[in-house]
């Protein structure tokens, strides 16, 4: 099993995202459920995954009021998941109510701070009335998050590198992963695994390029040996 690369299950129902997951028994044990087939299959689905011996990457990216978000933690926190997703956005109460929900708990997933969406670019978020770099309101939002108590961050690889060098020790998860010669889509800020992880991602998050394959598990298998080359690199 490979630590490192998680498979985004972007699928509308249950029964495909099960299918890719049996289909990559083997070589990938992490996968990502984000809202689309959360809000299809629900929380049965991540007891599946789990069931299957499994880790789950919950996408949900809370983003509410601080009382709100810390009882979503502790609702996440039952139905198995092991990474857990809030927006650094949210602010440093709503930051502090979900670390706090997270502490109180014995199982409860890692928080990841989502910073800056991969589908953004500078002219997005000028649009929402923010004038300095990506790369300045990556860090700035994961200083919020980081003094907050959650030292797990989202980002894209441009910024990747920049977050390891503020924080050493972070969990750092990377989507917006595109294999040389995949489409971009409607991803703005992407980078090759080899690119990511030598930046300093420690997980990386992948969908359609394996999902939409014609042997998805020949793509991921492809994925996995460049993600061990550059990790075997001194």
């Amino acid at each position: 099993m490979h630590p490192r690369l998680i498979v985004a299950l972007d699928y509308p129902s249950a029964a495909p995202a099960l299918a890719l997951a049996a289909q990559l028994e083997g070589s990938c044990s992490w996968f990502k459920v984000g809202l689309e087939l959360y809000l299809a299959a629900g929380s049965a689905l991540v007891h599946e995954l789990r069931h299957r011996g499994c880790s789950v990457f919950l996408d949900l990216k809370f983003h509410d009021i601080p009382n709100t978000v810390a009882g979503a933690v502790r609702s996440a926190a039952t139905i198995g998941a092991n990474l857990l997703t809030v927006h650094a956005a949210g602010g440093p109460a709503m930051l502090h109510a979900a670390a706090e929900a997270a502490a109180s708990l014995p199982d409860a997933p890692q928080l990841l701070a989502v910073t800056v969406l991969t589908s953004m670019d500078q002219a997005q978020l000028a649009a929402i009335g923010i004038e300095h770099s990506i790369r300045d309101q990556v860090l700035r939002l994961a200083d919020t998050a980081a003094a907050a108590g959650i030292h797990g961050f989202v980002s894209s690889a441009e910024e990747v590198a920049a977050l390891r060098h503020r924080f050493p020790s972070a969990t750092l998860v990377v989507p917006g992963i595109r294999p040389a010669g995949s489409q971009a889509a409607d991803q703005k800020r992407i980078a090759t695994p080899a690119a990511a992880l030598a930046a300093g991602a420690d997980y990386l998050v992948i969908g359609r390029p394996i999902t939409q394959a014609p042997d998805p598990a020949a793509a991921a298998h492809a994925i996995l040996e460049e993600m061990a080359q550059i990790q075997s690199t001194p």
